[in-house]
């Protein structure tokens, strides 16, 4: 006889840009009741660990695979595919969609990224419990593979404008929810804001769910207003915070009480990225490559490559690839000598025919080469060995240990960033108050931006509720493992042969 108690579902709100500074404020001011609530009766984590680049197809990939770029192969929102010769965008703004041609950037964005270029070697969150008979849902989040035939329904003026046919066919969760493509609820209308991919539409289609009690062992909801807020009103904004505790509150509310909410499930709370302070002089705050790299010949992106085109750049907000087309006729290590003269910049790295990264900084002279395997162990476990001016990378090594300053867990992320697809590529890394513009990208003057190493786009908040468990390290690298037997050890929901 089938038991009427129903197991505990882990239920993962995604918050983009949920950060310690803003959040702890916003809780302290009586702002954020509902995480400050989720955080007195668990446990709070100031700052996790977000992969490099600090951009969200990145970190979420990360996420849902627990492996790093070098592995999932999806390298940041915007980068340059060798063996199609082509840039690939993934929606930096709509501006460089336009001049890449809207219908295969709509591919990119809503076949291609989850279908082609996450690998297929690497098991998602979903697969791995499909696999195990354990059903999981997706709402709104951008990394969704599952191992299901899920549908995206195309409305018919978008389908003309974006080439994509009515109905495309993905593999996705058991449940799954992506806007106004693929909703759960039948009545969520909440699609006038970016046609469903806004809080609200999340926060109906999870509650549609409770209200039903058909929250699967394992539901992942993604947040993504608060970007747009933190990019436009800076990183220490609470106002933001407190509008998504709102959502936040409208779940815990769909429980007879939010005592009712915690003991049935397990909560967390996670941010993706954090996001820099960016300086309000536009003159100083953009960092702009064409003008430092106007001795080259650089990829028009309407025009795609040409045979007389050197670079190409590929701009990551606060982060930037630049590749060159012809190592022999245009050396990595020229292409960063005009780079190095700018102080606004962190870092350039590269991976050198030694296969050795090679990090050089902005606005002075210093070389430091690194490579996994050696002596020097991290707070990871994870060993490498290192030459040159550490200050480059602002580590400390004592004996046999290395720690990071303001670049966390910084060796594993450069070094997976710099092998994580084909190509001569540089690595440049912005300091906090500035960001790169290439032909067409967004800014964030006076605001926030990320994509960079640095700390301030690194880190981010994570609030668990309901288990004593914790990931195996703060980062959102080690989360995938952490919640796969944290589900398996409820004995969630099994599903039924098909």
């Amino acid at each position: 006889m089938k038991s009427s108690i129903k197991k505990k579902s882990v239920i993962m709100l995604l918050i983009d840009s949920l950060m310690h500074e803003p959040l702890s404020q916003a809780v302290r001011s009586g702002q954020a009741p509902a995480m400050a609530f989720l955080m007195e009766n668990g446990h709070y984590e100031p700052e996790v660990v977000s992969p490099f680049p600090t951009m969200s197809v990145t970190v979420d990939s990360t996420l849902l695979t627990g492996v790093y770029s070098d592995r999932h192969k999806v390298p940041g929102l915007v980068w340059f595919n060798k063996q199609e010769n082509r840039i690939i965008n993934y929606g930096s703004h709509i501006r460089e969609l336009l001049k890449l041609g809207i219908k295969q950037s709509s591919r990119d964005i809503f076949y291609n990224l989850n279908q082609l270029h996450l690998n297929k070697q690497v098991k998602t969150l979903h697969e791995e419990l499909a696999d195990k008979g354990i059903k999981t849902c997706s709402i709104n989040a951008l990394m969704h593979r599952g191992s299901r035939d899920g549908y995206l329904h195309v409305p018919v003026l978008a389908s003309w404008v974006t080439g994509l046919n009515h109905n495309v066919k993905i593999n996705a969760p058991q449940l799954f929810s992506y806007g106004g493509f693929s909703k759960i609820n039948p009545r969520n209308f909440s699609l006038l804001k970016k046609f469903g991919f806004n809080d609200c539409f999340s926060v109906k289609e999870l509650n549609h769910l409770i209200h039903k009690n058909q929250v699967p062992p394992l539901a992942l909801v993604y947040f993504p207003d608060l970007d747009q807020h933190v990019h436009k009103h800076g990183r220490n904004d609470v106002k933001g915070v407190a509008k998504a505790d709102g959502h936040v509150q409208k779940i815990l509310d769909s429980f007879p009480s939010w005592k009712d909410a915690i003991q049935q499930n397990i909560w967390i709370v996670l941010g993706d990225n954090g996001q820099a302070w960016i300086s309000g002089n536009k003159k100083e705050a953009l960092i702009d490559l064409r003008g430092l790299l106007d001795g080259y010949q650089i990829v028009k992106l309407k025009n795609g490559v040409t045979p007389k085109d050197q670079i190409v750049l590929a701009v990551n907000e606060r982060m930037a690839f630049i590749y060159t087309l012809s190592k022999e006729k245009l050396p990595l290590k020229q292409v960063a000598e005009p780079l190095q003269k700018d102080g606004r910049i962190d870092i350039i790295a590269w991976k050198n025919e030694k296969d050795e990264i090679e990090v050089m900084p902005g606005g002075r002279n210093g070389r430091l080469t690194f490579k996994p395997g050696g002596r020097t162990t991290d707070e990871y476990g994870q060993s490498w060995s290192c030459e040159g001016d550490t200050d480059v990378l602002n580590i400390t090594i004592s004996e046999t240990k290395i720690e990071y300053g303001k670049f966390p867990d910084a060796f594993a992320r450069l070094y997976s960033s710099c092998v994580s697809h084909e190509g001569d590529y540089l690595i440049v890394s912005a300091k906090p108050g500035y960001e790169f513009i290439g032909e067409g990208s967004p800014t964030h003057i006076g605001g926030a931006s990320h994509g960079a190493l640095h700390k301030q786009d690194s880190l981010v908040s994570m609030i668990i509720t309901g288990t004593d468990t914790r990931p195996k390290h703060n980062r959102t690298l080690d989360v995938k493992e952490w919640v796969l037997q944290l589900v398996e050890s409820l004995g969630g929901e099994k599903e039924r042969p098909q």
